[in-house]
């Protein structure tokens, strides 16, 4: 056995094996170095490639990785709703019912005091407009056209009158006024919660008329508006009435920016 061996090694380093001519060349002798020197190309070429990281290497998470996170996320949000639930039966009772009845009726009284609620009562109604043409089709002379409408500072002048004299609710053309409306002037249109209105502007309160009408005489920007009236012609005009009745706010209540004053108790 050990002589085959010997010949078979012998021919690998190109010496002479049994069986083998001296003078024949062995093919291992060419194949050996076109092998390694193959070898060492691809070895090169790969480095080149890889710029000496690993070319398998990948920086994607795995599958069972993102399982994983999902797990945890869920755990994590089903302890969240554990304790709120926790939290809301320790405030309410043990019954969710319980708690629900108990918001509603936060929310009943709140209703009222947020204006979502109609109201109705003795009051006053507020009418501002436009200047009219005289007989002849003509404006005075000495008027531009700011002169000659209403605008948003003198409806806000008769608002902020009425607030101050204690009105328990206010409307402007057929829509209930809460603390979040802002009425604005968009040319000689008013702009208010989307919707748009043409002069005569009525604004309705229900409250005390005599004292509203009282805040309205001391209102130095219901004055100044006044004396336009005199002197380009805008209208204006008040009027008692005995039972007033005001619309609820029906328009989703939205609030971005603001927080709880205090501790909220239901």
């Amino acid at each position: 056995m050990r002589a085959p061996i010997a010949g078979f090694f012998a021919g690998l380093l190109g010496g002479p094996g049994r069986g083998q001519a001296e003078n024949r060349p062995s093919p291992w002798r060419l194949g050996v170095p076109l092998v390694c020197l193959s070898a060492g190309l691809l070895l090169v070429a790969t480095h080149g490639v890889s710029g000496g990281a690993e070319i398998r290497r990948s920086d994607a998470p795995r599958l069972v990785d993102l399982v994983h996170d999902a797990q945890s996320s869920v755990k994590q949000l089903s302890a969240e709703r554990d304790a709120l639930s926790a939290k809301i039966d320790t405030t309410h009772g043990r019954s969710s019912d319980a708690a629900l009845r108990a918001m509603q009726a936060r929310a009943k009284v709140l209703a009222g005091e947020a204006g979502l609620d109609p109201v109705h009562g003795p009051g006053l109604v507020v009418s501002l407009t436009d200047a009219q043409r005289d007989p002849y089709g003509r404006f005075p002379r000495d008027a531009s056209p700011d002169d000659l409408v209403v605008h948003q500072q003198d409806i806000q002048a008769v608002l902020d009158a009425l607030w101050r004299a204690g009105a328990e609710g206010i409307q402007v053309q057929d829509q209930r006024i809460i603390a979040t409306s802002a009425p604005r002037c968009v040319g000689n249109t008013l702009l208010l919660n989307g919707r748009t209105y043409s002069p005569p502007y009525t604004i309705s309160a229900v409250g005390n008329a005599v004292a509203m009408q009282a805040a309205l005489a001391a209102s130095p920007q219901v004055a100044l508006y006044k004396q336009y009236v005199i002197r380009f012609g805008l209208g204006y005009d008040e009027q008692v009435k005995a039972d007033l009745r005001i619309v609820g706010y029906t328009e989703p209540v939205r609030m971005h920016f603001a927080q709880p004053a205090g501790p909220v108790n239901y």
